[in-house]
Order: C-alpha cells, then structure tokens, then sequence
C-alpha cells in the first residue's frame, strides 16, 4: 500500500550511505534501522546527508520512469519500443497516460512519485528533529547547515513531484511522521517548493554568519561535484533551481505567461555562474540509465525531424512538414549553419565532418551535439516521420571515458546555458528586449555560431533572410514554414543546450510553451495504489481523455 510506502518511521530507516563515497552510486536503501540512523547527531547528520543521491536516483537511477515517455511526447527522441512505455507513448494521435488499475506502465509511473515522497518525508523528519529543544548536531552554524540541506531536499523533491504529477501530499516537520498528508494541486506543491528553497537560502545564509565550525562549505560527499559548495555557490544552485521549477511547473501556455517573471529574473541572476556538475560513474552509477540510453545509434533513440528540422536551410525541413503525417519518410536529411550539429551539404560530408569516434578518448568532448550516424547503423523507423540520420552524441565522450579516471568524472547537470534563458525569457516577458537578445546571443553566437540577433524587439524576424534562417517553424501541421521571432530563437536555444540534461527537459518546456502536439498528456495522474489508500476516484490524464490533454500548439501539430 502506498501509505505504508512513504510513512516516515520506516523512510526514515533507510541506511545512509557511506561516508567515504564521494560520487553519485547509491546503495541499497531497502534495510530500515531507524535506531541506527537516529543513533546521535553525527549518525543523523551522515543521514541527511546521503539524500541527496536518493532524491537524484528517483529520476537518474533506474529506466523506470516516465523519462523516456516524456523525451518521445516531446521530440527530444524517438523510438518504437515497446520497453518503459515509449511504443505507447510516441504515436500521433497521442495516447493519455494510462493510470487505471494494474496498468502495464505502474512501475515507471509509481518510481519517482514513491522516492521523492521519501525524501520530503525524511528531509522533515530531520527538520523536526533539528528543532527540537536542545538537540544539536554540534553548533549554531552546523545546524543551520543541517536545516539549509534539509529544506534545500524538500524543495528538489516537491518541486520535481509538482512538475511531474498532478498531486502530492505536502509534508513538512511540523507534522506527525504516520501522517500521510492531503493531497495538494502541483501549483500548491510547487508553491512548497520554491517556499522549501527559499527556506534554505535563508538558513545557509545565517549559517555563514553564525560563530563556530562545521558550518559550510558541504561536505563533499553531500553534492558529489567538482564545485565546493560553500553557502555561496549552495545558494547560487538555490536560486536556479527556484527558476528552474518556477517557470517548469506550468502546465500551459497561459500558465507560462502568468509566471512571476520579475521574481524569475531575480533568481536567475543570483543563481549559477557555471555549469553545475556532478561526480558520478558511467558504469553503476546514476547517470549510467537514460543519459547513456539516449547516446546513439541505439534502438531506443534518433532525432524526429519535428524540432531539430528548425535549423534547416535547404529546404527539406519545408519539404517534409509540407506532406501529410503518414507520407513523411524514415530518413531526413538537413543542412544548417548551426555548429552544433553536423556540418556540409551531402550525408558522407556530415559523417566525415563528425565521428563519434572522435570523441571516445578520455576527456574530449564531442564536437557536435549531434551526429549523422554510419549509413549501415540506421535502423527501420515504424512511424515513417520519426525516423532520420541523426543522433544525440553530446556526452558520447563522458558516456565511453567518463571525465578520464576510471571512468568516472563530471556529468553536466544544470547547464549555465539553462539558467541564462530562463533569465531571458523573463526579460522577453518583461520586454526588456536588449537584455534577452544578450544572453540568447552567449549560446546562439558562441556555441552555434549563428548570427546574433540584433532587431530589439520579439515580432522581427531572427534570420538574415527566408532562407537562412535559424530557426525556422511551422504554422500548420502542413502549413508553411516562417522566420522566428526571438522567442522562438530562445526556445531554439534553450532545447538544443538542455536536451539529455535534465528532468524531461524538452517536455516540461514545450507544454509550458504550448508547443506540445494536441492531446499530449500534460502530466501523470497521482498514481492509482495512492488514490485507491486515499478512496478517491483512479483518473488518466490526456489522449482521448477529458483531462489534461494539450490543446493544438503554437506549431499547429
């Protein structure tokens, strides 16, 4: 039963990792101890500690999730599959998310809606702790350290629970750890979580300027990563999460425009300064589940011509969204200015221009993002429009080598890139239009080499002209192609420098973009073992069914 699952006495059992583990591997939690975790302070503190890997393996520990289902909704992939519910997923007309009882996705939808409950449960469970009269992990600075990780959990995980499903319950450490909560809306969930960050910005600050040690920076093993999280960079990655979940919970178009984006803004520009990275392996760790999986060739993944066709300027992206759905062929080939993929006119000049093989010495990167894959790799696409001669090969180079120890090494998580356009778009929103072209013009102009954009206004077109414009987009599912504006040169930016990065990354974007084709489930139910607990109706979301669907988007799919 799913109260039995996240019930705090025995969540806050699970054994703590080891110590002396200083990268993202995370072991076995399944052996309650509940006295041994809560033996002393330092046993508490070791604990706490440990959650932050177990909030990250919920959504990069395992293929069983909704990831995959998300990346194929979406375009950031395309496969047939059957495997994690993405051959149920990919097809247009869209299906809904299926939550009825017993339905053969339980496992993939339950994974990440069962552990980050887990972690909101402990991370209170020790806040409840930390406050009680008298207790103390060691001093001032070290227990507002303690409060500042614990909520900073709270927030990943409710933030994550409310960008995913439609409900959770929010548990925080005034409340009895047997009681399971009501169910809130995600926009009450995602309230808690920005509330949740905020809380541990406020707590490691006073713990920076509070006397006595073991206050910050974190222990290493806390945020295994390459940056010393000092209370300074804590609240940098902080804040970014703050605008990364403020802007992600938005389940429309119309949600998106009322985003409070002067607020967005503010965190943006307080937040990272760099990529943020974690430590972790490529072969047990983490990272090791649909970020490899989604390094190609594989069966499970190429690049659907829908989104990466934008940056066409031979004219046959225009060519093939001009036929009917089912007429559009398994191999699509482009041309574009944009570094970032292959370069040349012909397939065999892209394939020299880019092997991935290149990038399989230790600590090169790709040149590309992506790949036009060997001609004797590609397989037969089973949907005709989802096929193409491209592959996602951007951490093909940490996929083979790692960072060139062992194996292992830094694993780009929340992409500065990321950060600067969530500014951007709050400073479009804003209309503050000179500042939005500077920062879309970092990734635009430095990665892609593209033309800046220098019209100061979101109506002119991007392109130096029709032809050579990046990007190009539909009007109709058939219609014809126009020049972008600056927004959608932004949304250009921002998949291509997020894509494989993050949390269904292009998911969470396009349906707040109104992007997503009509009828795409625009999240997952609260799944049903929590509604049956609860007596309160199982419900699918999407598809043919009356909740939850997207509307025809801004493309006209």
């Amino acid at each position: 039963m799913m109260r039995n699952i996240i019930r705090g006495a025995a969540l806050i059992a699970l054994a703590a990792l080891g110590a002396c583990d200083k990268q993202l591997t995370v072991g076995n939690p399944n052996s309650p101890n509940a006295s041994q975790a809560l033996a002393s302070p330092s046993d508490l503190e070791n604990f706490l500690g440990s959650y932050y890997k177990r909030w990250h393996t919920a959504m990069y520990g395992s293929q069983s999730n909704v990831a995959a289902m998300a990346a194929v909704q979406s375009f950031e992939t395309y496969s047939t599959l059957s495997n994690n519910c993405i051959g149920q997923r990919v097809g247009i007309p869209r299906a809904g998310n299926d939550n009825s009882i017993g339905n053969l996705c339980t496992p993939e939808q339950l994974r990440v809606y069962q552990i980050e409950n887990e972690v909101q449960r402990v991370a209170s469970s020790v806040l409840k702790q930390l406050n009680a009269p008298g207790y103390s992990l060691g001093g001032a600075a070290q227990d507002l350290r303690g409060k500042a990780f614990a909520q900073f959990l709270r927030g990943l995980a409710l933030g994550t629970l409310a960008e995913t499903y439609d409900s959770t319950a929010i548990i925080d450490e005034t409340m009895d750890p047997a009681d399971p909560g009501k169910l809130s809306g995600y926009k009450e969930v995602g309230a808690a979580s920005l509330d949740a960050l905020q809380k541990a910005i406020d707590f490691a600050t006073a713990s920076n300027a509070a006397t006595g040690g073991n206050g910050f920076p974190l222990p290493t093993t806390w945020i295994p990563s390459s940056t010393s999280f000092t209370a300074a960079e804590f609240i940098k990655l902080a804040h970014s999460y703050k605008a990364r979940y403020r802007a992600g919970i938005a389940r429309t178009k119309v949600e998106r425009d009322a985003v409070d984006w002067a607020a967005e803004i503010a965190d943006a520009q307080a937040g990272i300064t760099a990529d943020h990275d974690n430590i972790t392996s490529t072969t047990g760790g983490p990272g090791d589940t649909w970020r490899s999986v989604f390094d190609g060739p594989g069966s499970y993944q190429t690049q659907p011509p829908f989104i990466i066709g934008m940056g066409d300027v031979s004219g046959s992206y225009a060519a093939w969204t001009a036929l009917p759905l089912a007429a559009r062929g398994p191999n699509f080939h482009m041309v574009t200015p944009d570094q970032r993929l292959p370069q040349g006119t012909t397939r065999p000049e892209q394939q020299a221009d880019f092997a991935i093989s290149s990038c399989e010495i230790a600590s090169t990167p790709c040149k590309r993002y992506i790949a036009n894959r060997a001609s004797g790799s590609d397989g037969t696409a089973q949907i005709p429009w989802g096929g193409s001669e491209y592959d996602f090969n951007r951490f093909h180079s940490w996929n083979i080598k790692g960072d060139g120890t062992a194996r292992n090494g830094k694993l780009v998580f929340f992409t500065l890139a990321e950060n600067n356009l969530l500014e951007a778009e709050g400073q479009i929103y804003k209309g503050n239009f000179a500042a939005a072209a500077a920062l879309i013009n970092k990734t635009r102009v430095g990665n892609g080499k593209l033309p800046p954009i220098t019209a100061l206004d979101n109506t002119t077109p991007v392109g130096p002209d029709d032809i050579n414009c990046v990007p190009k987009v539909p009007t109709a599912l058939t219609g014809p192609l126009k020049c972008g504006n600056m927004m959608e040169a932004l949304k250009w930016e921002k998949r291509l420098e997020t894509e494989n990065t993050h949390w269904m990354a292009w998911f969470i974007d396009s349906r707040g973009w109104g992007d997503l084709p009509e009828g795409t489930p625009l999240f997952w139910a609260t799944p049903f073992a929590d509604l049956q607990v609860r007596n309160l109706p199982v419900y699918s979301v999407g598809g043919s069914n009356p909740t939850g669907g997207a509307p025809k988007g801004t493309y006209g799919w």
